[in-house]
């Protein structure tokens, strides 16, 4: 991923934070409200290997949506299935996810984006 941006929800207190954190800072950054443009399957993939965690890893599985869906953590769906739905349903992408000169970092708790900036 080439472009530096920040997967942001305004609605979300931590997001919310998190750019407060990198606008403090002056960080040339992308703001992208991923519930309006989510992140591609390609974006997806590439967060999930520089955080080293798995699509099901990214996903809010607390949120009334992951149960109307029928999901569990448990389900035995291979990781391309998880990011399908995650691109399918972006409300259940945790938040905020930041790229930086292709280091990525989650943003809970907010602070944990200094680490790539």
């Amino acid at each position: 991923m080439q472009r530096n941006v920040i997967f942001h929800n305004p609605r979300c207190s931590k997001s919310r934070q998190t750019l407060h954190f990198l606008e403090e800072r002056n960080v040339d950054i992308e703001v992208v409200e991923y519930l309006k443009t989510p992140p591609s399957k390609e974006e997806l993939q590439f967060i999930c290997s520089r955080l080293d965690k798995r699509p099901i890893e990214l996903m809010r599985v607390k949120e009334n949506l992951f149960k109307e869906l029928g999901l569990s953590i448990e389900d035995p769906r291979s990781d391309e299935e998880w990011i399908d739905i995650l691109c399918k349903n972006p409300a259940l992408i945790e938040r905020p996810i930041v790229v930086y000169n292709q280091k990525v970092a989650l943003g809970r708790p907010p602070e944990d984006v200094l680490e790539i900036i």
